[in-house]
């Protein structure tokens, strides 16, 4: 780091030793995550103490216990609070655990937009499989090198390759007949 002229030229260097550089005003040290609640500060929360979680899911995505891996499949039950109808989703749900991926997000919201919806059955029927290694890579010169993506639990990373596309007609989705999410 440089100091000139009120700002900070910030340079760090990858491992092959190239240098890259970047002049800001002000450096933010962001050293810890912790959710912030109070939006919701007049309902009825359960949340883990230490985490930050719901009090079923922090036992799940304790760090001391899991990599983002190793986190087993979760969804309505235990992201539900004891106030009715109230779900925290996404890396909120997870408080202050670094083991969150999108695809857990993913999963977590389609549980709780069925069990919202009624189909307590689909809500249940939690679908997530994640590999054990290879998705919390602790080497960052390696993933961006390999150009793996957003850790997702997707082969490959998020978006290594395009998604597919369906449309959905009215029509054929009342006709259907099967649950809302499953």
């Amino acid at each position: 780091m440089e100091k000139a002229d009120g700002q900070v030229r910030v340079v760090s260097r990858d491992p092959s030793g190239a240098e890259q550089s970047v002049t800001v005003d002000r450096i933010v040290s962001a050293t810890g995550y912790r959710p912030d609640h109070s939006i919701a500060s007049e309902l009825r929360l359960d949340l883990d103490p230490v985490l930050g979680s719901t009090s079923q899911l922090a036992p799940l995505i304790d760090p001391n216990d899991h990599s983002c891996g190793t986190v087993p499949a979760h969804g309505v039950d235990e992201l539900a609070h004891p106030e009715s109808g109230y779900y925290a989703v996404g890396v909120k749900s997870y408080g202050r655990a670094p083991t969150f991926l999108m695809a857990t997000g993913y999963e977590q919201v389609r549980s709780v937009v069925a069990a919202l919806a009624g189909d307590w059955e689909a809500a249940r029927h939690v679908q997530l499989d994640l590999p054990e290694t290879g998705v919390c890579s602790s080497n960052l010169a390696e993933a961006q090198e390999q150009r793996v993506g957003l850790a997702a639990g997707i082969s490959g990373g998020l978006l290594a390759a395009p998604l597919p596309v369906t449309t959905v007609s009215s029509s054929s989705s009342s006709s259907s007949g099967g649950g809302c999410c499953g």
